[in-house]
């Protein structure tokens, strides 16, 4: 006997995506002027970094607008993973960024270039004030998403470039030290690849269809045998659907003589969890003694 349950899904707030594109994209031209106008590298540098900002959001929005999508045809799931592909690619753009960052890093340090530090102070403190303004649009539930994570990973890494252009900018007008703007983009670069690392694992942990973080298999697994009639819990499958929608399946195993109808066991098993978190669910219960492995290799979608 099979059963199954689903929940609405989070669409999530589309202008987040549109108004930090806008302010990036500007953003974005008026660091490259700058940067070319009053030959500083390192500006030139965090304006590239903003492009990549720009590209990852519109991946992110473009997959975030796709999971919203119903299912349809072949697609019986829908579209909400490719948020995790999203992420996944954000991710590598971040790492990316913050590679070349240490890259420029270390042949500035081998040849300093003079710097102009008044308009590259300037438009580094704009970065910093957009980024973090665009960061505080998306809210604080970005935690929960994979895909709004990797765009808020984005939009702080590029703030922390803006501060050590900032920062690097202001000590060299006093020092005239040029050489301080390469060491600084070296730290926030492997700033910025330490930080992406950890979102590339998770995007990739998604992909393959690990169970979400915060969602313990053997904690549900006990779970659902603390239900009236249950002696084991088999093939239970426990993978992200995108955005906050967590999915699961397993067959139940029961007495012959359980205590409850078959119908009241599905609904208390649904609720069960529910209050773990877990929206869509599938479950099948058989006799106890059927020949069914505790854990399939697989799952069939």
């Amino acid at each position: 006997m099979g059963h199954h349950h689903d929940h609405g899904h989070d669409h999530g707030h589309q202008g987040a995506f549109r108004w930090s594109v806008i302010l990036n994209a500007l953003l974005t031209g008026v660091q490259l002027a700058i940067g070319f106008g009053f030959g500083s590298l390192a500006l030139i540098g965090d304006a590239l970094h903003n492009l990549g900002d720009v590209l990852g959001l519109l991946l992110a929005w473009g997959a975030e607008r796709l999971s919203a999508r119903p299912a349809q045809g072949r697609f019986t799931y829908g579209f909400g993973r490719s948020s995790h592909l999203a992420a996944l690619t954000n991710g590598l753009l971040v790492f990316g960024a913050g590679l070349l960052v240490v890259v420029e890093g270390v042949e500035r340090l081998q040849d300093p270039e003079p710097l102009v530090p008044g308009p590259v102070a300037l438009a580094a403190a704009a970065g910093i004030v957009i980024n973090l303004l665009s960061v505080r649009l998306f809210g604080g539930h970005q935690h929960l998403d994979l895909n709004r994570r990797a765009a808020v990973l984005h939009l702080l890494s590029d703030a922390a470039v803006s501060a050590a252009v900032l920062i690097s900018a202001l000590l060299v007008a006093f020092t005239g030290w040029a050489v301080l703007d390469a060491i600084t983009a070296i730290a926030v670069g492997l700033a910025v690849m330490v930080s992406a690392w950890g979102l590339l694992k998770q995007s990739l942990a998604a992909n393959l269809d690990a169970a979400p973080e915060g969602m313990d298999p053997e904690l549900i697994e006990r779970a659902l045998l603390e239900l009236p009639g249950v002696r084991k819990v088999a093939q239970l499958h426990i993978w992200g659907l995108g955005g906050q929608r967590v999915a699961l399946t397993a067959h139940l195993l029961c007495d012959g003589d359980q205590p409850s109808p078959a119908e009241a066991l599905l609904r208390a098993a649904e609720a069960r969890v529910q209050a773990m978190g877990i929206a869509k669910t599938t479950f099948q219960i058989e006799p106890f003694g059927n020949p069914l492995p505790d854990r399939a290799n697989g799952r069939s979608d």
